[in-house]
């Protein structure tokens, strides 16, 4: 019986959304009845449901971690509800994740709740098809797009339009892995084109006195154990080629790209490997090579076109201050500096909303969402800084908007600063993590709340932190990054973090973070409190960070850290031997089968 209303709520829940859509999600409600009358074995379900994004979660078979593709980051008040239900009905702790992919995940879902979690979020006009599995991820864009001052022009439905045309298209359901692509538009770096398989980055040139839309693209970069900077296709892509130069990108791939079945060739199925392996010039040339007869046969054009629509102001009634004896706070104008952009539109701004360990409550998702709807119009994107964005704000609703945000404690200040620390999932949820790097992250926290609160000058270098070698905290691209690893001391295993100082993105290019360090993960935020002390005792007026590192060199930062890479033996010091935040257990490695590469 319990079966039979189970069906019937799935049923009910599924009515409306398109046939392709609901075969799907019928399939995948087959597939665990299936799974669990033993007629087919993990695996046999595993690449089904990594293409309609949904993971392992670590030590749980029957659990889940569910990521909903938030295309180009752009997401509804309605659809922040949605997500804020399935929290609280689905997931143990009611609360969800941002990703750098500006996605959103669920974790710990019930393998037997997973169908109509996939229905709800479809309703909502989400999806997460592709959202992992050998596909094109999640296409991402700049969250300012449309609204920044210093844009060349709104990438926002050249983004919409890639995203659409490949979902579900025959070619990107078996690619030799996942391929990842990246839209800006700003002088500043948003997305990081460079560490993509496809980076497109907004350009105009002038030809007979008409201004052309155009990209520079570029190709074959990714970050991963072993990262690679993307390189430029060609110096411009007319915009009507934008579609049919990605898909050649792609076929190209799909034919050549690493297939071998063993684990160690999986790992090197990524573009970048194809490159490293080709070398540029003979990659460049079967690209353009595939795009010519693409064009020939009209394949990868939409005949359509791309439809180019400005966004409106909202029409948003502001009544008087909160209070007739309401002055700014000195938290209030923190958090005005810090968390607030001007748009290029005259009388409006950007609100940053600083998810703090890339998590929001359910409570949290209904805030913003009443926030966005009264006074945005509901205009909101997800960063890849884990954030949340508010645009289209008037400016003289700020102090609204702030004493709405606060009793949910969404008003933390010094978004996309030094306080403002990524991080992956971790050992929490991720069978590859080694390390819990929400623990470094919280810990991280107390340290800069405690140490640094006074240092302005030194508030701008970034932290990104990932439970794993694989990148998935972006560690490679932050002034100071950490990925988990561990050791074995006289038999006992010992959690630890690789440092790495210098790393940038810097639009076109990229700098990569160097290891400097390998500690014990329990001093890892002495590390963090010692080079910042460093930087500060010894950097010039208004020397950034990576100029600074760049100045010194390695060695002086080696030697600043070397005493706390020196391990005593567990009996000495048994605290050492555990993980942050995993403070009752002594640390073990449990590594589970990794499914990016499933």
């Amino acid at each position: 019986m319990v079966v039979i209303a189970r069906d019937l709520e799935l049923e009910r829940a599924i009515q409306g959304l398109p046939p392709e859509v609901q075969k799907e999600i019928r399939w995948f409600a087959e597939h665990i009845e299936r799974l669990e009358a033993g007629e087919i074995d993990e695996d046999d379900f595993k690449r089904f449901r990594l293409e309609n994004g949904v993971y392992g979660i670590r030590g749980a078979q029957d659990m889940h971690m569910v990521r909903v593709k938030v295309r180009f980051g752009c997401i509804t008040p309605h659809q922040l509800e949605t997500l804020a239900a399935i929290a609280e009905q689905f997931t143990p702790h009611h609360r969800v994740h941002i990703t750098t992919r500006q996605d959103i995940q669920f974790h710990h879902v019930r393998r037997k709740d997973v169908p109509l979690v996939l229905a709800r979020i479809a309703q909502s006009g989400l999806t997460t098809r592709e959202a992992c599995g050998n596909t094109v991820r999640n296409v991402t864009a700049c969250p300012f797009a449309g609204v920044s001052p210093s844009e060349v022009f709104d990438v926002t439905p050249y983004a919409d339009a890639v995203s659409r045309y490949f979902l579900r298209h025959p070619i990107t359901q078996n690619l030799p892995r996942k391929f990842k692509i990246a839209f800006e538009g700003c002088r500043e770096d948003h997305v990081v084109p460079a560490i993509h398989d496809i980076g497109a980055i907004a350009t105009v040139r002038q030809e007979n006195r008409r201004v052309e839309r155009g990209f520079r693209l570029y190709i074959a970069g990714g970050l991963g154990a072993q990262p690679r900077a993307a390189e430029l296709l060609e110096p411009f892509t007319p915009a009507e080629l934008l579609i049919p130069t990605c898909e050649a990108v792609i076929r190209v791939f799909d034919r050549h790209g690493e297939r071998r079945p063993d684990r160690l060739h999986r790992m090197r199925a990524r573009m970048k490997f194809l490159a490293k392996d080709w070398g540029i010039d003979r990659l460049r040339e079967a690209i353009l090579t595939e795009r010519r007869a693409l064009l020939l046969t009209r394949s990868g054009l939409m005949e359509d076109g791309i439809e180019l629509v400005e966004e409106e102001p909202p029409d948003v009634d502001i009544p008087p201050l909160p209070s007739p004896d309401w002055t700014p706070s000195p938290e209030y104008e923190t958090w005005r500096r810090t968390n607030v952009r001007p748009q290029k539109q005259a009388g409006y701004v950007v609100v940053i909303i600083r998810c703090e360990l890339g998590d929001i409550t359910s409570d949290g998702l209904r805030t913003v969402a009443r926030v966005a709807r009264r006074w945005c119009a509901g205009r909101i994107r997800t960063a890849i800084s884990q954030n949340l964005i508010l645009r289209w704000v008037p400016e003289s609703a700020l102090p609204w908007v702030y004493q709405e945000l606060k009793p949910a404690g969404l008003v933390a200040p010094g978004a996309h600063g030094l306080a403002d620390v990524t991080r992956c999932p971790g050992a929490d949820t991720c069978q590859l993590a080694l390390t819990h790097s929400r623990g470094l992250a919280e810990a991280l926290g107390e340290v800069l709340a405690r140490d640094l609160t006074d240092s302005s000058e030194i508030q701008n270098p970034s932290i990104k932190i990932s439970g794993c070698m694989n990148s998935c905290g972006q560690h490679h691209i932050a002034d100071i990054g950490f990925y988990g690893a561990s050791t074995e001391i006289d038999g006992h295993p010992l959690p630890q973090y690789i440092v790495l100082v210098g790393g940038q993105p810097e639009g076109e290019r990229v700098r990569f973070a160097r290891p400097v360090a390998r500690v014990p993960a329990r001093r890892a935020p002495e590390v963090v409190r010692r080079l910042l002390a460093f930087y500060q005792a010894e950097r010039k007026p208004d020397e950034s960070f990576v100029a600074f590192v760049d100045r010194l060199g390695m060695k002086p930062i080696k030697r600043a850290l070397e005493d706390l890479a020196s391990v005593p033996p567990f009996e000495e010091a048994p605290e050492l031997y555990r993980d942050l935040g995993a403070d009752e257990e002594t640390f073990r490695v449990e590594l589970g089968p990794g499914e990016c590469s499933a």
